[in-house]
C-alpha cells in the first residue's frame, strides 16, 4: 500500500520518514519530495509497505500525531489525476 506523509518537517530525510513506519513493518520505499528548483523538501512524502494491515495499522496509529514538533497527516495516497 502506498501511504501519503504530510505536513513534514523540512529536515527530515528519506531514512528517517523509513525508520519510522519500519516500527509497524516492513518498508520497501519511503520518500521525500524535494523540490527540483531549490532542492529543499516540500513537506511531504510517500512510504510503500507491501502489508495492507501493517500500513493500515501505521496510517491508524501516526495519523495527526506529533513527529519532529509537527503534527502529521497520513493516510493512504491516491492516485494521481492527470
Amino acid at each position: 500500500m502506498k501511504i501519503y506523509v504530510g505536513n513534514l518537517d523540512y529536515r527530515i530525510k528519506n531514512e528517517e520518514l523509513s525508520e519510522l513506519f519500519a516500527e509497524y513493518g516492513t518498508v520497501t520505499s519511503a520518500q521525500v519530495i524535494m523540490d527540483r528548483a531549490t532542492g529543499r523538501s516540500k513537506g511531504f512524502g510517500f512510504v510503500d509497505m507491501p502489508n495492507d494491515e501493517e500500513a493500515k495499522k501505521a496510517i491508524e496509529e501516526l495519523n495527526n500525531g506529533e513527529w519532529v514538533n509537527k503534527k502529521i497527516v497520513v493516510n493512504e495516497a491516491r492516485p494521481k489525476n492527470y
